[in-house]
């Protein structure tokens, strides 16, 4: 066989096996089909990420790169995004992008107009920083349907500190599901733009360490306005979290666990280096 044709062939052979290997490692970013939540056999951490709502809420359900979207067309907003976050999705390199868009894909989606001169932020559910790992997540997360109108000292404050902390947290919880969205203290909200995107009144932040012996969980909820309040002192319980927005939160867990996992919200041990059971 001539050189030339064998050094074709090893090449191709190369670039085969790198992608072969890329694409491996790609698929071990995630939980796989037979990662269970600890000490659950059989439930499958991917079902944590949907969330129960009330049968008359609106919902056109949106599957991005790294993360899902609840979207609501009447708001134009989402009711919720919910991603996995893992240790390398939070150690990502990806750098961070302003590409806002609308996804004109989705009926109801605001447009960048409607944000212009609101005295708004575009806030995001799903956090830019949470998809460094890569390109397309990236790209996704600056869509309009993982976007609220958000007061721009809270997004840059304690909202900002909080997602920081998720991924400190995820260094040594292995996994967290998270779910973030708006909260509305009336039917009428205030809004912006002429597509008329409703302004939260609050934001929350669900958070579960379903591999934690034991699992744990807990809530956040801010006023969509500058606080200097201490993480802490907004800490909720997820059952107090369900009260407030009618949503039925990691239904997924059998009712023993879920009720024990969400009852409590205890701050401190989250910050603690290692957990005790």
């Amino acid at each position: 066989m001539p050189k030339k044709i064998r050094r074709i062939r090893t090449m191709v052979a190369v670039v085969v096996a790198v992608v072969i290997a890329v694409a491996t490692a790609a698929k071990k970013v995630l939980p796989t089909d037979e990662d269970a939540v600890h000490g659950i056999p059989g439930l499958q951490v991917e079902s944590l990420t949907r969330v129960q709502l009330p049968d008359e809420m609106p919902e056109i359900w949106l599957e991005y790169a790294g993360f899902d979207v609840s979207f609501n067309p009447q708001r134009h907003n989402p009711n919720y995004a919910s991603w996995i976050l893992t240790p390398s999705r939070a150690d990502g390199e990806e750098e961070r992008s302003n590409r806002f868009r609308s996804d004109n894909d989705v009926l109801g989606c605001a447009r960048l107009d409607d944000y212009r001169n609101s005295g708004y932020d575009r806030g995001h559910m799903a956090p830019a920083g949470d998809m460094k790992w890569s390109v397309r997540a990236m790209d996704d997360s600056h869509l309009l349907t993982n976007i609220v109108p958000q007061n721009r000292r809270l997004n840059s404050g304690r909202w900002n500190q909080l997602e920081m902390l998720c991924r400190q947290w995820v260094m040594r919880d292995s996994i967290l599901v998270i779910v973030s969205g708006p909260i509305y203290d009336s039917d009428s909200p205030q809004t912006i733009g002429e597509s008329r995107v409703a302004v939260p009144d609050r934001l929350f932040k669900a958070i579960i360490a379903p591999m934690a012996q034991p699992v744990r969980a807990i809530a956040f909820v801010m006023p969509n306005e500058a606080t200097r309040k201490p993480l802490q002192e907004m800490a909720i319980s997820i059952d107090s979290l369900e009260e407030i927005t009618g949503y039925d939160f990691f239904s997924s867990l059998p009712d023993s666990i879920q009720r024990s996992v969400e009852a409590s919200a205890h701050y401190n041990r989250w910050n603690m280096r290692a957990i005790r059971p």
